[in-house]
């Protein structure tokens, strides 16, 4: 019987990937974003080219009732054996200029809404004995960005809870990982290399490539290759590995943890 994977902002980039590496590895989905003419369209592709079977839930990660109306979906779908929390991030903001009204929004986008999810979905899983839980964070968890004060505190919240949590439910075959990206080659990476380029007054092209320089792998990564990594976190074969947040950042991070 083939596992079933929830996956959040699944119509593009990083989501998309991850959907089509579980897709190809013969997971069932449960594909969830805003738009539901998107989601359709890639539930559709899936269902093509893996021969899966896909439902779809329209639901805005930064509303208060999206965990409710996602995990409703997932659970009439039959349950989850795979959760991945993945949502885009907001807007950049100096830790010197935030507010009230954009702190709201940012918790309830990057940790209110995924934890309150994975707690409704976490008790099939315990009761069946298996369980993946991972987490599309960000290297502002390990190494605050500047510029991103919102989603190094939203990601942060949620990668705590992560660790927390991974105890409590390790010994029912539940793991809990988060994995970080470096720069990885998707349209919220291109938004935030904009809006630098726009701040700095440099052109798009020289804030990418300074980006790049800072790599030693010497370039963004691919989404595909973000996936693999979700991929393996969500297979049999890393039952062992949980309470743990991988880089896959080409060595950009510098930090030892």
């Amino acid at each position: 019987m083939a596992r079933r994977a929830l996956v959040g902002g699944a119509t593009s980039g990083i989501g998309a990937a991850v959907s089509d590496d579980l897709a190809s590895s013969g997971h069932d989905l449960v594909l969830w974003s805003r738009d539901v003419a998107r989601l359709e369209a890639k539930a559709d592709d899936l269902r093509s080219r893996h021969h899966v079977t896909v439902d779809v839930v329209a639901a805005d990660a930064g509303s208060e009732g999206a965990a409710a109306e996602v995990a409703e979906a997932a659970l009439a779908a039959g349950g989850v054996d795979v959760i991945v929390l993945n949502a885009g991030g907001p807007p950049p903001c100096p830790a010197d200029a935030t507010d009230a009204e954009g702190w709201r929004a940012a918790l309830q986008l990057l940790a209110i809404t995924p934890i309150d999810l994975a707690t409704r979905l976490l008790p099939g899983m315990r009761a069946r004995g298996f369980g993946r839980i991972v987490a599309v964070l960000s290297s502002g968890v390990r190494e605050p960005i500047p510029e991103l004060a919102y989603s190094n505190a939203g990601r942060s919240a949620l990668a705590s809870w992560m660790k927390t949590v991974a105890r409590t439910v390790a010994e029912d075959g539940v793991t809990v990982n988060g994995v970080i990206p470096g720069r990885i080659d998707t349209s919220r990476v291109a938004s935030l290399d904009q809006s630098a380029a726009e701040r700095t007054g440099l052109g798009v092209q020289t804030v990418r490539a300074r980006s790049e320089a800072g790599i030693p792998a010497g370039r963004y990564g691919r989404p595909e290759e973000f996936a693999a990594v979700v991929g393996f976190l969500a297979s049999e074969s890393a039952s062992y590995v949980t309470a743990s947040m991988l880089a896959c950042d080409g060595g950009m991070m510098r930090s030892l943890t």
